[in-house]
């Protein structure tokens, strides 16, 4: 018999999953349901509580399914299984048999997961990295992320200190905004387009929607020159650490160095009190190959390198955490 209740979420749900996130311990506002079903319609949810013998919410699991799969989330950029502090290990462990034990008697025959980089967390938060082990999951990608931590000493290359310095003669202007129309359709599709036949996933009202809900924590900056745009940013803040979501810059070039001149200003200047500011992945080819460009320029800035490990497991190893605890 299982200890714990599973349930699938619905909307009656809603404000005990958002009470839940805000006091997890491995969770940012990616979890909240009002970020998670913008984009309901592309992904069938199928996320879950976890309750104890009193209906003690205990923990969460944002997903998806497509299949016969379940995916943590596909339209998110991290998931797992979300907790507070308080709970410890040997509670985990049976709520992760549970929930394996759930997925397999609803004909779920694997689960994906894309682990939450460990600076995003609060406190030690590898409770799921020591359970996919035990139920032998197959690590199938890790991606290389470049952070700053800005909590202890970083040295910014020269080459681009020079850079900010002749960004500065220039006269550029650096904006705070609140909407993406500009950045949007001048710089990053644009350059998207050119470069790699893409898109960005999301649109500008997309974005814009999202801001609405979540000012704090969304925001845009974008450099001028002469009420012109050349570059900009779009920031996810999540209490202390800084996530760059999209950046780009007009044409081929770092024209007048003109991202160079704005994170510096972010790093050194907006977000000097934060504990880490993550540029993301620059991986292709699912985690295989690194553009050698981009993560030199990210590491001039006193970036170095966490990994985001993707893995998949059997429901069926559920029966493989039997004995554990001795």
């Amino acid at each position: 018999m299982n200890r714990y209740k599973i349930i699938k979420y619905t909307s009656e749900h809603y404000q005990r999953w958002n009470d839940f996130v805000a006091n997890a311990k491995n969770a940012t506002f990616l979890f909240h349901r009002d970020f998670m079903e913008y984009h309901s319609d592309r992904f069938q949810d199928f996320s879950l509580l976890v309750f104890d013998e009193k209906e003690n919410l205990k923990a969460i699991f944002p997903a998806n399914v497509s299949e016969n799969k379940i995916y943590s989330h596909q339209g998110l950029t991290y998931g797992g299984i979300v907790i507070d502090s308080s709970l410890k290990l040997e509670k985990f462990i049976p709520i992760y048999s549970d929930i394996l034990r759930f997925l397999n008697e609803n004909n779920i025959e694997t689960v994906s997961f894309k682990l939450i980089p460990s600076f995003y967390c609060l406190q030690p938060s590898e409770e799921l990295n020591y359970v996919l082990f035990l139920s032998e999951a197959k690590l199938i990608r890790r991606d290389a992320l470049s952070t700053i931590d800005l909590k202890h000493q970083f040295k910014i290359d020269p080459k681009r200190v020079r850079c900010v310095n002749r960004s500065k003669k220039i006269g550029l202007e650096i904006k705070k905004e609140t909407y993406f129309t500009n950045f949007w359709t001048e710089v990053l599709a644009p350059n998207l387009d050119s470069k790699h036949e893409t898109k960005p996933v999301h649109t500008h009202l997309e974005m814009k929607l999202l801001q609405e809900k979540f000012p704090n924590q969304i925001v845009q900056y974008n450099v001028y020159e002469n009420d012109k745009i050349l570059a900009g940013a779009t920031l996810f803040i999540d209490k202390k650490t800084v996530h760059v979501q999209y950046s780009s810059t007009i044409g081929d070039k770092n024209q007048h160095a003109a991202l160079d001149y704005l994170f510096h200003y972010l790093i050194t200047t907006v977000y000097v009190d934060y504990d880490f500011f993550d540029f993301g992945i620059s991986n292709e080819n699912q985690g295989k190959n690194i553009n050698q460009g981009l993560q030199y320029w990210k590491e001039t800035f006193g970036a170095r390198t966490f990994t985001q490990d993707f893995y998949e497991v059997e429901t069926k190893n559920f029966v493989k955490l039997k004995s554990v605890l001795i």
